[in-house]
């Protein structure tokens, strides 16, 4: 299978080179930047026969089956749409759009087509929250509240690698949109109930920089989510799992239980790598001609609650 990173000098879009490195029957065929030099430079260095910054000329390109889009936010629907349109599989980093519309054009698109369209719901996919979800799956345990913490320090437009970034993040329709999946995933249900709370919106940045998020299930399980982009401290997402048989801490693809003690993740997963699980999913989706977990039909119902949180928020 021949694939097209878009997006591939950013934070994510090496992290998805690194992964698709390590599958075997995957090539990159091409390279997709907004920046001619560090596109370049990433193909050069990777050995990738073909780059651009053009989306449009590597989607004309024979030898690309499948596109891995790692763009900006704002970008994801409108070129997701393009891909498939082009004849040719598609995964989005999350979110795949940044409101509602964008989101059911892209499923409505994907089901016109039949390609296989793919969400980077990542958390679907690491190892501690496999672990969790199957015991969910088997009846040993059952979700009574998470608790989850997003935090960053992003007072100016970084990435992740310290770079200037050429968009805005946002802490609801990016950094929830990971919780609100996973919750929805974990406990089987859509939120019933939801409200958020959003602090002072950033002079420059136009986005607000602190947000609470309160989310509830028909069959009782609640969530509670708090996000930062002032936090000056540990950076990431930590999730506890309240259960009625023990509590859980994940950190990314580590797992705790209440009392931190860790949980053997042995044999849950082929790699311990959340983003190169997702990508096998991808994969092996198309390769099976079968809807992948975290397809863009699926994760529709988290863009409907962020929807409903968007209009609640104050």
């Amino acid at each position: 299978m021949k694939v097209c990173v878009a997006g591939a000098a950013g934070a994510f879009g090496l992290k998805h080179l690194d992964a698709i490195a390590a599958i075997d029957g995957v090539s990159v065929t091409s390279v997709v930047g907004h920046a001619a030099e560090s596109t370049r430079e990433v193909a050069e260095k990777r050995g990738i026969g073909h780059w651009c910054t053009d989306l449009a000329e590597a989607l004309a390109r024979p030898d690309v089956d499948a596109v891995i889009l790692s763009t900006p936010t704002q970008m994801h629907a409108a070129q997701a749409i393009q891909c498939l349109r082009a004849g040719k599989h598609v995964m989005v980093e999350i979110p795949m759009a940044d409101n509602l519309a964008d989101s059911e054009k892209l499923v409505q698109v994907q089901q016109e087509t039949g390609l296989v369209a793919m969400a980077g719901h990542t958390r679907r996919f690491n190892p501690s929250h496999q672990w969790i979800h199957n015991k969910i799956v088997a009846g040993e345990l059952k979700v009574q509240q998470m608790d989850v913490q997003t935090y960053f320090f992003r007072r100016t437009n970084m990435n992740a690698l310290g770079k200037p970034r050429s968009w805005t993040d946002h802490l609801l329709w990016h950094h929830a949109c990971h919780t609100v999946d996973l919750f929805q995933y974990q406990t089987g249900e859509t939120a019933s109930h939801v409200h958020g709370l959003q602090g002072p919106m950033h002079p420059e940045l136009g986005i607000a920089m602190d947000m609470s998020i309160g989310m509830k299930v028909p069959g009782g399980a609640i969530c509670t989510l708090s996000l930062s982009f002032n936090n000056n401290g540990p950076l990431g997402t930590f999730f506890r799992y309240i259960c009625d048989n023990g509590t859980y801490i994940a950190r990314y693809d580590d797992l705790v239980d209440g009392n931190e003690k860790p949980v053997d993740l042995t044999g849950v997963a082929v790699s311990k790598n959340g983003i190169e699980l997702q990508d096998r999913e991808f994969f092996a989706a198309i390769r099976e001609g079968r809807e992948p977990n975290a397809s863009v039909a699926q994760c529709l119902s988290a863009m409907r609650t962020l929807d409903r949180i968007e209009r609640s928020l104050v």
